[in-house]
């Protein structure tokens, strides 16, 4: 008899051991005799689980974690692979509250599936949105997008369908889909993730979208920090045109689309949609001025749809289950669901994919368990290096675009970094401007000065060094940088400091923050 035991090959269950516990399950399976179907899976998020062991069983797959080599012996003792009971045993996998209480659109398939088979991916409901995109018109696959309420889930959230729109009204023979899979913000790793447990469906949100707007060629732009993505991607490539989903003639249907996989080098600002852009054709990665966007002059100047890794692969499921059922999760303009990943200070650290709504408290205490030092949350930052910190009182808050925006955060790409009570503020802010000194692409002077400058201006605050005046000084700098810079690099490093200095100020040494 034949038993089939899951692995995950994801980079964080690798990170702890996963590769070396596959390796021996397998070697210790032939030493036993007993026949094993091991399935290198993605990872179901649940990160202080991994490496995370599931076993088919007739009631379902069972899991065990966090699994380590030491472990097999007793595992083995206890016919594990038969789902036996064991101390490691979490039971159903699909039980485990973590998972259970999630409403899994996008990330349906991670941790399911062989990641680069075809078969189980269709297995699952997959192609199945390209297939009626096939039967659509243009305006009807863009349609669908727009009353699905999507908007992107890289950090300005914009509306999706408006995009794709623009970029199908645009007079050129030549359109391209570019991937932005840089993900670089801190804290992040939903886009890791589903490249490296569901490919599929990245290529099969491209393909629609190439479909929609009129675009035969895509481009995933992939940061080099991610090997392992990149080795997936380019493996499920090969699978997809080989069995007709990419190529000259998508499925017999005389469309036409084609995808390439290009990695970064390393730099923050190619996550901006035009400094990437600048890359992708080879250059130094710049950020480019806008008017024209991208949508209109984009790559090799031709119109583009950018769009990052979550939004292209939150497109199959609306072709498939229909705008209407996408837009029944969310509230207000916030549509769908938001794959939130936690990180930081958090004794629960992974992903959790929710309908737009819920609050940063159930986030960080229903699903995280509070901090891994067991002290309070103070604050946690949300959207990434160049998000707002928010803090402990304002927990409560909704998580949707339009509640947080009202407050002057942002959700961004959805990583929340958590800390205790121990963090210094103040340090944290003058990190804020460290981080753009090194990111900066230099080519607008608030950016490139204004950051250094700001360094200078908290380390001297943080000494107690003409307090006040510095204070005044740091609050002119972050209103230049906010409205003279380029891009959202520059314009954005602010708001960390400026949350910081109104909500601990007393971490910079003073009562009250001025008034910015």
């Amino acid at each position: 008899m034949s038993y089939t035991i899951y692995v995950p090959c994801d980079t964080t269950a690798v990170s702890v051991g996963a590769d070396k516990l596959a390796h021996a399950l397998s070697t210790q399976a032939q030493q036993a005799g007993i026949e094993l179907k091991l399935v290198r899976n993605g990872s179901r998020g649940l990160f202080w689980l991994e490496p995370l062991v599931e076993v088919e069983t007739a009631q379902g797959r069972v899991a065990y974690g966090p699994v380590r080599p030491s472990d097999l012996a007793s595992l083995w003792e206890a016919e594990f692979f038969k789902g036996g009971e064991h101390p490691l045993k979490l039971g159903l996998t699909e039980d485990i509250p973590f998972l259970k209480q999630q409403e899994r659109l996008t990330f349906a398939r991670v941790g399911v599936i062989d990641p680069v088979s075809v078969n189980d991916y269709e297995a699952q409901g997959g192609w199945l949105g390209l297939r009626n995109a096939l039967t659509l018109t243009q305006d009807d696959i863009v349609s669908a997008v727009t009353a699905s309420g999507l908007r992107g889930r890289g950090g300005a959230a914009f509306p999706t369908g408006i995009k794709w729109q623009t970029v199908l009204t645009a007079d050129s023979e030549q359109k391209y889909i570019v991937c932005n899979a840089d993900e670089g913000d801190s804290g992040t790793f939903s886009d890791r993730m589903l490249m490296e447990g569901d490919p599929f469906c990245l290529i099969e949100g491209m393909v629609i979208a190439g479909l929609a707007v009129g675009a035969n060629q895509g481009y995933i732009y992939l940061r080099s920090e991610y090997p392992r993505a990149f080795n997936t991607l380019k493996t499920a490539i090969v699978q997809a045109q080989a069995a007709g989903f990419l190529g000259s003639n998508i499925l017999n249907s005389g469309q036409a689309f084609d995808l390439e996989v290009r990695l970064g080098a390393g730099a923050y600002i190619c996550g901006e949609e035009t400094a990437l852009l600048e890359s992708l054709e080879g250059k130094r990665g710049q950020v480019r001025a806008k008017p024209p966007l991208p949508a209109i002059q984009g790559l090799f100047g031709k119109p583009t749809v950018v769009n990052n890794v979550v939004t292209l692969a939150s497109v199959p499921v609306i072709l498939a289950k229909g705008a209407a059922f996408y837009a029944n999760y969310g509230r207000g303009r916030s549509r769908g669901t938001l794959a939130f990943q936690l990180a930081g200070n958090i004794k629960h650290g992974g992903l959790v994919e929710k309908a737009f709504g819920l609050s940063l408290h159930e986030l960080l205490y229903e699903f995280g368990g509070g901090s891994q030092s067991g002290k309070p949350l103070r604050t946690v930052q949300v959207g990434g290096p160049l998000g707002a910190y928010i803090p402990a009182e304002y927990f409560n808050l909704p998580l949707d675009y339009e509640a947080l925006a009202q407050q002057e955060f942002m959700i961004g790409h959805g990583g929340v970094v958590a800390f205790d009570d121990t963090v210094d503020m103040a340090k944290m802010a003058q990190f804020a401007m460290e981080f753009c000194v090194e990111e900066s692409c230099g080519k607008c002077t608030p950016c490139r000065i204004g950051s250094v400058r700001g360094v200078e201006v908290i380390e001297r605050i943080r000494k107690g060094e003409e307090r006040d005046t510095n204070l005044e000084l740091l609050k002119s700098l972050c209103d230049t940088m906010i409205n003279g810079s380029l891009c959202a690099m520059g314009g954005m490093t602010p708001f960390p400091v400026l949350s910081a200095l109104k909500y601990f100020p007393a971490d910079f040494g003073v009562t009250a923050a001025p008034k910015v």
